[in-house]
């Protein structure tokens, strides 16, 4: 019996001497071709009743008029009551409805006597070939005949601006003087030992990355330790 090694080692069979799938599976042979005609299904009494129509209900009659027939002597003599006469007659407007205003309505003899100011004659004027003084804004009213104001005590307390309070400290400048206790203060020797940068061991001469200190190799795993290190017991190949 082969070993787990040589049975792994060995390489994978190639199925590539089947070139022509004919199915979505993979097949070590391929199907043979069918004779004769395609497969006949058998429907059962259930799928055969669905199959056919719905049968019309007992007792129906089939008569329906043509979409044109001819009028019974009846229905001509026919005259209507009071009731479906006033049914026939269109309803009326509410009360007090106007329609609309005609577009093209003749104007009033003191429509076609009044003389249009300057200034609408400026607004009918297109944009385009308005004059330009419009354009440069010399139109606009002048301010002279507009009357004077005195606002109100509460206008003018809204216009006060708005005082800092008293704890508001500016922003700090961007240069200051230093300060002489700051000038006069000496590092302490942890300050020293922090400040100094971290020595990198790769760029020194005849360092070895992959060299095992004394002190590890004279290490002992705790009981935990190896128990933790095993592996678990339905993972375990026995030999």
């Amino acid at each position: 019996m082969a070993t787990r090694i040589e049975q792994l080692a060995r390489p994978k069979p190639s199925h590539l001497k089947w070139p022509d799938r004919r199915s979505v599976y993979w097949l070590d042979e391929l199907p043979g071709r069918r004779r004769g005609g395609p497969t006949t299904f058998e429907l059962t009494p259930r799928w055969l009743a669905l199959c056919d129509g719905k049968p019309p209900r007992a007792g129906f009659q089939d008569n329906r008029r043509p979409p044109v027939w001819e009028v019974t002597a009846a229905a001509l003599r026919g005259a209507p009551s009071e009731r479906v006469c006033s049914l026939a007659q269109p309803r009326l407007p509410v009360q007090g409805w106007q329609p609309g205003r005609p577009l093209l309505a003749k104007p009033k003899p003191s429509a076609r006597s009044t003389v249009p100011s300057s200034r609408v004659c400026e607004l009918a004027c297109p944009r385009k070939t308005r004059p330009p003084s419009l354009l440069l804004g010399d139109a606009r009213p002048s301010l002279s005949g507009l009357r004077t104001r005195t606002p109100s005590t509460r206008i003018h307390h809204l216009a006060v601006p708005k005082l800092t309070h008293p704890q508001y400290q500016q922003g700090r400048p961007v240069s200051w003087p230093v300060l002489g206790p700051a000038r006069e203060a000496v590092a302490s020797d942890r300050v020293q030992v922090l400040a100094q940068p971290k020595l990198r061991k790769v760029q020194e001469k005849g360092y070895d990355p992959f060299t095992v200190r004394p002190a590890a190799c004279r290490a002992s795993a705790t009981p935990r330790v190896l128990e933790l290190s095993e592996p678990l017991p339905r993972k375990r190949w026995q030999k």
